[in-house]
């Protein structure tokens, strides 16, 4: 997730000389103090005239797709932990969906604050508010802790389908519910470690600021307000400080974004080539007959389907994401500025969006989901709707023909 957005505006320093602003200001600003301006549009690429559209927007978006991933993913949390549900793929899942609500938890303030309530006078990420500075710096760091343990849990839940169709004789010993758990574990406590250089990095400043303002009753005046607004900053005070800042950027293009690129595309290879063997090995029962082994490994097979959309979907999320971290890693000041930074808000929204899709994935992809979500949150509502009954279909021999009658 990124934390940052750059030029809408920038921060100069006043020109005015202490005399002007004797004559001019009832109150005094210092030197240092700063004046925000607007930048000149003509002087922006289009990529980054992108940017500074779409963020107008990105608030208002961000929001709806939080409201709607709120309630998925606490059904997926229901519905998955029901007793005809525990699995360890399931569990997988869950914890899955736990992640993501918790991120768009996360988001949620963060969008309607930094957004759609953001003060206009402001630079991107600047708040009058000391809480708000607080939570900014909190928001850096657990959205990314939530976000990279989504990542991790897609990966293992794509390395338990790939054993347990490849080894039919051992997947459910190898992809049993105490190695999910276990793995589970690991993932959570390693991925919180990971983000400890990153909660060290991230600090909070303020400036002076000297608010250029018109007496309404008097126009010729000019009054100068001075007023501390916070921002983020990286601590680079010392050597520790930027030997942190450095290992903090290693861990997050390498664990948190290239390395998992790299095995969601080995791992998507990897189940659509078990699939088409597990597909030939259930073609291969269905001829000599053995319809009931055929359907169980169709069953097999359509859940594995559903585990590959969303493998697929998180590395349509973030491949993108890591190519331009191995380019911002070969020329980090410039394609930083111009691309990487740009991009930031519309990286966030499809991040959000695939934390939000699986729900519809389940829905449409599993009748065993279908079913217990509507036993849980529709048991008042009947399968078949009242004054109608189910179409039989009878069949019996007259005259050695073969009849078949339809019964409603």
């Amino acid at each position: 997730m990124s934390v940052t957005l750059s030029n809408i505006t920038s921060i100069v320093t006043s020109s005015m000389n202490s005399t002007e602003r004797m004559n001019t200001s009832p109150v005094t600003c210092a030197p240092g103090d700063a004046l925000f301006t607007s930048v000149n549009s003509s002087s922006l690429t289009p990529l980054q005239v992108f940017g500074v559209a779409y963020a107008y927007l990105h608030g208002y978006i961000s929001i709806c797709v939080c409201l709607f991933g709120f309630m998925a993913n606490m059904a997926n949390i229901i519905v998955l932990t029901r007793k005809n549900m525990i699995s360890s793929t399931n569990f997988i899942l869950t914890w899955l969906a736990i992640a993501d609500l918790f991120t768009m938890l996360d988001y949620f303030p963060f969008a309607v604050h930094f957004y759609i309530l953001k003060d206009v006078d402001l630079p991107p990420l600047f708040t009058r508010g000391y809480g708000w500075i607080c939570f900014l710096l909190f928001h850096g760091s657990f959205s990314i802790c939530c976000h990279t343990i989504a990542i991790w849990l897609t990966i293992a839940l794509a390395i338990f389908r790939f054993l347990y169709i490849w080894f039919p004789t051992r997947g459910s010993t190898l992809c049993s519910l105490d190695h999910a758990k276990k793995v589970i574990v690991v993932i959570i406590v390693s991925t919180i470690i990971f983000t400890i250089p990153n909660v060290i990095a991230n600090d909070f400043d303020f400036v002076n600021v000297c608010e250029k303002t018109i007496n309404t009753t008097n126009t010729s005046t000019v009054i100068y307000k001075r007023e501390k607004i916070y921002k983020w900053k990286l601590r680079q005070e010392n050597a520790f400080f930027q030997f942190n800042e450095s290992l903090n950027f290693f861990v997050q293009a390498s664990l948190m974004k290239i390395i998992p690129c790299i095995m969601l595309t080995l791992l998507t290879i990897l189940l659509v080539v078990a699939m088409h063997r597990a597909y030939k090995r259930r073609m291969a029962l269905k001829n000599k007959g053995k319809k009931e082994d055929s359907d169980k490994h169709n069953e097999h097979n359509r859940t594995t389907l559903m585990l590959l959309a969303v493998v697929v979907l998180f590395l349509i999320t973030e491949l993108p994401q890591g190519i331009m971290t191995i380019l911002n890693i070969v020329d980090i000041e410039r394609f930083y500025e111009s691309v990487y930074m740009p991009l930031g808000d519309l990286f966030d929204i499809t991040a959000l969006c695939n934390n939000a899709i699986n729900f519809v994935l389940y829905c449409t992809m599993s009748t065993q989901f279908r079913e217990t979500f509507r036993q849980t949150f529709c048991s008042c509502c009947p399968k078949i709707r009242p004054g109608w009954r189910k179409m039989g279909v009878a069949h019996a021999e007259r005259n050695g023909a073969t009849v078949t009658t339809t019964h409603v």
